[in-house]
C-alpha cells in the first residue's frame, strides 16, 4: 500500500469497503472527541399524548438504547470531522507527568523493565518475560499486513515462532539481539517515512531492555500512523457521500430516540417568533397573525436561526441536535468573531478621534491591530477582565501614537483627549454600547448577505463601511462560516423543511404534506 507517495507497506492492497467500516469504528473508539448528548438522551417524546392525559408521554430509554444512540452519534460526528477537515488527524493524548495516573504509570512500566533486565542479565538467563514481549511484537507486526504480504506473514510468524523460542531458552541459546535486530529491520520496511530516524535511533541503541523499550515506543507511533494513513484513505469517499451518510445516521439516532429534534425546533421557532415580533404591528393582529406565519419566509427563518449561533452561550445553551458535529468549529468562529468586533470598534473609535494622524500612517493601524489582537486573546475566558483590557489597550493606543507624532516632530495628544480615547475604549464593554451595537448590526448584515449566496459563490460581498481594518479576516470567517451552513442545510433540510411545516402551518398542514408524500 503506497504511505505518503514513498513507501509500500509489505504486500498489502487497498483497503476495501469492509476494511473502512471496521476502521471507522476503530476510529470512533479511538477517538477522545466529546460532544453534546443532552437532547438525544432526554424522556421527552415525539409522540402525541394519550387521551386521558394533558402532558406528553415520558419515554424511558434503557441503557444500551442511549448508548446504541450515543455511539451512532459519535460516529456521525468522528466521520463527519474526517471529511470536512482535510488535517483532522488522531493524536495519542500524554498523560501529564505530574498526574497521580502518570506517575503510578511512570513506576508500573519502569519496575516491569527493571524485572526483565534483572531476569535477562541472571545466571542463567530467564527469558520467559522477553518470550511474552516477543509474541506482543509478533501481533502488533501482523496486523500492520491486514489481509495481504503473505509471505511476510509466514517470515515474521518463523522467525518471532515463541514455541521455538522457548525450546532454544531451555538450552540458553536464544539470540534476544538478533530477535531485535529482525524486528527492527521489519519495522524499518512498514513504517512511515517519518519513523526513518526513529527506527535509526534504535539500531544505535546498545542496552537491549532499552531497545525493546523503545521498540514497543516506535511501534506505538506507527500503529497511529497506520490509522491517520487509512483516515486520509477514506476521506475522498466520506467526501463523496457524507450528505447521504449523514442523513441516513442522524435519521437512525432519531428513530432509536424519540423527542431527538427538541432543540432543533427549540432554535428554530426562536427565531420565528423575533421574525414575528418584527412585523409591523396591524400584520399581529389575532386575525392577521396565521395569515403573517403563513407569508414568512422559511429560508429567511432559518438564515436567521444560523446567525444566531455566532452569538450562542455555549455554556448555558444547548445546541440544536442538527449542528452537534459542527458545534466545536462554531464556537471558535463565535470566539474569532468576538475579537474581530472589539478589535473593529477599537478601529472606529481611533479613526473618529485622531484619524487625521493615522489615516496617512498605515503602518501605525496596523500596528494598533496587532496589539489589540495579543492583548484580546482569550477574552471568551470566564475570569478575562475585559474592560481592564480595554483600558489598557487605550493606553498603549495613546503610547503607540505619541511616538509616531515624536517621530515626525509633530505635537503629542493632550491629556484630556488621551482621557477620552481611553474612557470610549473601556466603555465598548458596556451592554448597549453605541458603537458595539453598530459594528455588530454590520457584521450582522454581511454575514446574511453571505448566507444568501449562492453555494459555491463567484464572488463575496462588499464589506460593509466600518470593517476596513478587519475586512481580511471578516472574509475569511465568513467563508468558513458559510460553508458549514450550507453543507447542514443539504444534509439536515428535509428535517428543518418538516419543523418548519409545523411551525408556520400547523399539525393539520404537516400531515397533509406527509400523506402527500407517501402518496407519491
Amino acid at each position: 500500500m503506497p504511505f505518503n507517495g514513498e513507501k509500500q507497506f509489505m504486500g498489502e492492497d487497498q483497503p476495501n469497503d469492509s476494511d473502512s467500516s471496521q476502521l471507522s469504528e476503530s476510529v470512533a473508539s479511538l477517538s477522545d472527541c466529546d460532544c453534546s448528548r443532552h437532547s438525544f438522551t432526554s424522556n421527552s417524546s415525539s409522540k402525541s399524548s394519550s387521551p386521558t392525559s394533558t402532558s406528553p408521554p415520558v419515554v424511558v430509554l434503557t441503557y444500551d438504547e442511549v448508548m446504541a444512540a450515543a455511539g451512532d452519534l459519535l460516529n456521525l460526528t468522528i466521520a463527519h470531522k474526517i471529511a470536512v477537515n482535510e488535517d483532522f488527524e488522531l493524536k495519542k493524548k500524554p498523560i501529564p507527568e505530574n498526574s497521580l495516573v502518570g506517575h503510578v504509570k511512570r513506576i508500573v512500566h519502569q519496575a516491569f523493565w527493571d524485572h526483565l533486565e534483572s531476569e535477562l542479565n541472571a545466571e542463567p538467563p530467564k527469558y520467559e518475560h522477553a518470550i511474552k514481549l516477543f509474541e506482543e511484537i509478533r501481533e502488533i507486526l501482523l496486523s500492520f499486513l491486514h489481509n495481504g504480504g503473505s509471505w511476510l506473514r509466514n517470515q515474521i510468524c518463523e522467525v518471532l515462532d515463541t514455541d521455538l523460542i522457548r525450546q532454544q531458552a531451555e538450552h540458553s541459546a536464544v539470540d534476544i539481539e538478533g530477535l531485535a535486530s529482525y524486528i527492527i529491520s521489519t519495522m524499518g520496511k512498514l513504517c512511515a517515512p517519518v519513523r526513518d530516524k526513529d527506527i535509526q535511533e534504535l539500531k544505535v541503541t546498545g542496552n537491549i531492555v532499552q531497545v525493546l523499550r523503545q521498540i514497543f515506543h516506535v511501534l506505538d507511533l506507527m500503529n497511529m500512523d497506520m490509522v491517520n494513513f487509512a483516515i486520509k484513505t477514506i476521506r475522498p469517499l466520506l467526501q463523496h457521500q457524507l450528505v447521504d451518510y449523514e442523513r441516513t445516521m442522524f435519521q437512525e439516532i432519531l428513530e432509536k430516540t424519540p423527542g431527538g429534534l427538541k432543540q432543533t425546533t427549540k432554535w428554530i421557532r426562536e427565531s420565528l417568533e423575533e421574525e414575528l415580533l418584527s412585523l409591523p404591528e396591524t400584520a399581529l393582529t389575532p386575525g392577521a397573525e396565521k395569515t403573517s406565519k403563513a407569508n414568512l419566509s422559511p429560508t429567511l427563518v432559518l438564515n436567521n436561526s444560523y446567525l444566531k449561533l455566532l452569538q450562542w452561550d455555549y455554556q448555558k445553551k444547548v445546541f440544536p441536535e442538527t449542528l452537534m458535529t459542527d458545534e466545536v468549529r462554531l464556537q471558535e468562529l463565535a470566539e474569532k468573531l468576538n475579537q474581530l468586533k472589539i478589535t473593529a470598534c477599537l478601529s472606529l473609535i481611533t479613526n473618529n478621534m485622531v484619524g487625521a494622524i493615522t489615516d496617512s500612517q498605515p503602518e501605525v493601524a496596523n500596528r494598533l491591530k496587532r496589539i489589540s489582537a495579543v492583548l484580546l486573546e482569550g477574552m471568551n475566558k470566564r475570569n478575562f477582565n475585559l474592560k481592564e483590557v480595554l483600558t489598557s489597550i487605550g493606553v498603549q493606543t495613546c503610547v503607540e501614537i505619541n511616538k509616531n507624532l515624536l517621530e515626525r516632530n509633530l505635537p503629542t495628544l493632550g491629556a484630556e483627549v488621551q482621557a477620552n480615547l481611553v474612557g470610549q475604549f473601556s466603555s465598548i464593554e458596556e451592554e448597549g454600547n453605541p458603537i458595539r451595537s453598530l459594528i455588530d448590526k454590520r457584521i450582522q448584515l454581511y454575514l446574511k448577505s453571505l448566507l444568501s449566496l449562492p453555494s459555491p459563490p463567484k464572488c463575496l460581498p462588499p464589506v460593509p463601511g466600518g470593517l476596513a481594518l478587519i475586512q481580511q479576516e471578516l472574509e475569511a470567517l465568513g467563508s468558513q462560516y458559510a460553508s458549514i451552513v450550507n453543507l447542514n442545510k443539504q444534509v439536515y433540510g428535509p428535517f428543518y423543511a418538516n419543523i418548519l411545516r409545523k411551525l408556520l402551518f400547523g399539525e393539520e398542514a404537516t400531515g397533509k404534506a406527509e400523506a402527500s408524500s407517501s402518496d407519491d
